[in-house]
């Protein structure tokens, strides 16, 4: 029999303490017996986080100068197991065997360097039609919020720390022009996160620079004045539509009320 692997679990955090708390209760309370260790990587928080960590008894590391790719750097480097599942504070598990999934694809293929898992209808749509990571790379390649890698690839094959986001997708396209395979399996997670205006523009930004850098995406004027176009013409109609269905929503409720003793006589 193949020895078991070991897993370590790694969530990425920063002020997210109420987050964290239910991602350490799940974690600890159903997936015990699949997790040998599990390490916060906090960047800085000024909120909780350290104490909700010390209470389920997990090891709490602090990074002060944050990159995408220097941060998971830092959390392969100081976990002690072969297999490493990356979450975010605000993603969870949900299957049952979602780590024992991930522990047998690994056993089954010794040259896999990744497994991505599902947590939206495309990541199943791609998995039930056999879409594999060399002809859709970006689609089924690594997410660093609900993936699994392989160390000793790690090790050969480090993250970029100079690009500002999709260090995920930068390395699962190194390591299969390397050779290695990533797959999806059906362990399924949540995210559920609602970012501020502010932090969507901030990670909209980053989004901008990691396209340019990874897949040489340029932004041209004629498409940024049709994103903004598009944008203030969504924005418009969904501001009209929502007052056309709450002025409804009031007519109802008051013709209801109205009618209500007569209806239920």
């Amino acid at each position: 029999m193949t020895k078991d692997p070991g897993l370590s679990v790694i969530i990425r955090n920063k002020n997210q303490a109420e987050a964290l708390e239910f991602a350490l209760y799940n974690l600890t309370t159903r997936y015990s017996e699949d997790i040998s260790e599990i390490l916060v990587l906090d960047n800085l928080s000024d909120d909780t986080s350290r104490a909700v960590s010390l209470k389920y008894g997990v090891r709490f590391q602090t990074i002060e100068h944050f990159s995408y790719g220097g941060s998971a750097n830092l959390a392969a480097s100081l976990v002690s197991h072969e297999i490493a599942v990356i979450f975010s504070a605000h993603a969870y598990p949900v299957s049952h065997d979602f780590f024992k999934l991930i522990k047998a694809a690994f056993k089954a293929n010794e040259n896999l360097a990744g497994v991505r898992c599902i947590h939206n209808s495309g990541d199943y749509k791609r998995y039930i039609n056999n879409v594999n990571a060399q002809n859709d790379p970006k689609g089924v390649g690594l997410i660093f919020c609900g993936s699994a890698f392989k160390i000793s690839v790690w090790k050969k094959h480090r993250f970029k720390d100079d690009i500002k986001t999709f260090e995920d997708k930068e390395w699962s396209l190194r390591v299969l022009k390397k050779g290695y395979s990533i797959i999806t399996v059906p362990a399924i997670f949540c995210y559920d996160i609602a970012r501020s205006k502010d932090q969507e523009y901030i990670r909209f930004k980053n989004e901008i620079f990691g396209a340019y850098q990874l897949w040489h995406h340029d932004i041209k004027f004629k498409n940024a004045l049709n994103r903004f176009v598009m944008t203030f013409i969504k924005s418009s109609r969904n501001y009209v539509q929502d007052l056309f269905y709450g002025f409804k929503k009031l007519i109802f409720m008051l013709r209801f009320l109205a009618d209500k003793p007569e209806k239920f006589q």
